[in-house]
């Protein structure tokens, strides 16, 4: 299984659709998937619209594409990152592409990428077409990332205060916004139904992995949450807990059932003492009474039996004794 280290990826960046002061946090994002082997920014770089690239560019070791833009209303740089994408294709060693647009025109482009087993990473804006979204083994929206820096920043200039650190407070939605996610609700809903054991829980992670394959867009973080069973808990409609060994499992909160008798329902899940089967109330007492009649009625039965051969024995010799010779 290739990790984030080992695993190489093409980094393709659409200059027209994307602005410069996303690359380091959107670099940053990348680095969890893998090792940006090539790094490529595709615009015409002479136009007035992309002189603010020139700093991110040096900054973090992009290659400029220049693409001069042969007629009016003909985006050639479309073109231009199409093509290189499949040269890389097929003459890079490379496990998966980056692809930084919000354009529908590369949602070919994804799925060929994917045909040809490569992971595709889509990075683009809210407005992106869900075409290209569903197109893409995961996409991240550059909102996402935005909020990050800014939080970020904002803890370094104060210091690194708590409030500071705090990862998009404004942002997070409360419980009644995430219910009325009909959306979200149900995939959480499938994950867990589809990987849950007998008594209903389910592993974390596999309800993720799941979710994550229904919804490539599917991130915490567009709620305002920075893990996935923190989202989980705020909606109140799962129960979740800690088990030993096992990780976090969760499952749907049995209907009628309150906050607070989840918690203990969840807490009295994980833990299974060993318990031994008690003797029956009074056995102890009626055995050890037994034990000590019995020797008693015994001993009784054994002095009843000695008085009564007494007599018989003594008449007995005294009949011998006159029976003797003469």
């Amino acid at each position: 299984m290739a990790t984030p280290d080992s695993t190489r990826l093409a980094v393709l960046i659409d200059g027209d659709n994307t602005t410069p002061t996303i690359i380091e946090a959107l670099l940053a994002e990348i680095a969890k998937y893998g090792s940006a082997t090539v790094k490529r920014a595709y615009g015409d770089w002479t136009t007035p619209n992309l002189r603010g690239w020139k700093e991110a560019i040096n900054a973090h070791a992009i290659q400029p594409m220049q693409q001069f833009a042969y007629t009016t209303g003909k985006n050639a740089t479309d073109s231009a990152l199409i093509i290189d994408a499949m040269d890389l294709l097929y003459t890079g060693n490379l496990d998966g592409f980056c692809l930084v647009s919000s354009d529908s025109d590369f949602t070919k482009l994804a799925s060929r990428l994917r045909e040809s087993g490569k992971t595709v990473y889509g990075f683009g804006e809210p407005k992106t077409p869900k075409s290209l979204v569903a197109a893409c083994d995961k996409f991240v929206y550059l909102d996402v990332l935005r909020r990050a820096e800014k939080s970020e920043q904002s803890g370094e200039e104060t210091g690194g205060a708590e409030e500071a650190r705090a990862p998009r407070a404004p942002s997070r939605r409360t419980t009644a916004q995430l219910r009325s996610d009909a959306t979200l609700v149900r995939l959480l809903r499938e994950g867990i139904d589809a990987s849950s054991d007998d008594e209903g829980w389910a592993h974390l992670g596999g309800v993720g992995t799941y979710v994550a394959k229904q919804a490539s867009d599917f991130d915490p973080r567009n709620w305002g949450y920075a893990k996935l069973v923190d989202l989980v808990a705020a909606i109140e409609l799962f129960d979740v807990k800690r088990a030993s060994g096992q990780g976090v499992q969760v499952r749907e909160r049995p209907k009628g059932q309150t906050k607070g008798a989840a918690k203990a329902a969840a807490a009295s899940s994980a833990e299974k003492p060993a318990t031994k089967t008690a003797a029956p109330e009074g056995a102890s007492t009626r055995s050890s009474k037994k034990a000590t009649e019995k020797p008693t009625q015994e001993g009784t039965e054994k002095s009843t039996e000695t008085a009564a051969e007494k007599p018989a024995k003594r008449a007995s010799k005294r009949a011998t004794r006159g029976s003797g010779p003469a």
